[in-house]
């Protein structure tokens, strides 16, 4: 059974929190969920704004809980909002639907997780976790 490590999660973190570095990016909160959208890594950088934190969880636990990268949930949001709306109210308002949830899949296309960033624009943050992922060994999917 493939899982998202303890291993590939701190390096998802560390590489995110390096793109960040070189690319002048404002301070992120990053969260590194599991298949079952249980945290598997946490890391808020100084001086992140108050409720970061729960936004990235939100982008990474939309995309779980709906199998789909936010970016695509984005998309959704803007075509069917009462969706979107409804499902949001289901999973219990962990639903941020704007880029930055990635999907974290295996080589054979299995869900292992998700990672949400926080802190920059969507597409920044998306464009960290896609570098913290890529430096794991594995597929991204952002849902474009």
């Amino acid at each position: 059974m493939t899982m998202l490590t303890l291993a590939q999660a701190q390096t998802i973190l560390s590489t995110a929190l390096a793109y960040a570095g070189e690319h002048g990016l404002k301070p992120l909160a990053i969260a590194v969920l599991d298949a079952r959208g249980a945290q598997k890594a946490f890391i808020a950088q100084d001086r992140t704004s108050l409720k970061r934190g729960e936004i990235a969880i939100g982008k990474a636990h939309g995309a779980v809980a709906m199998g789909i990268g936010s970016r695509a949930l984005h998309k959704m949001a803007l075509d069917r909002p009462y969706f979107v709306e409804a499902a949001t109210h289901a999973v219990g308002g962990l639903l941020v639907p704007v880029p930055g949830g990635v999907l974290i899949k295996d080589e054979a296309g299995l869900v292992l997780g998700a990672v949400g960033i926080s802190g920059d624009t969507s597409e920044n943050d998306e464009a960290a976790a896609v570098a913290g992922i890529a430096a794991a060994g594995l597929q991204a999917d952002t849902g474009a």
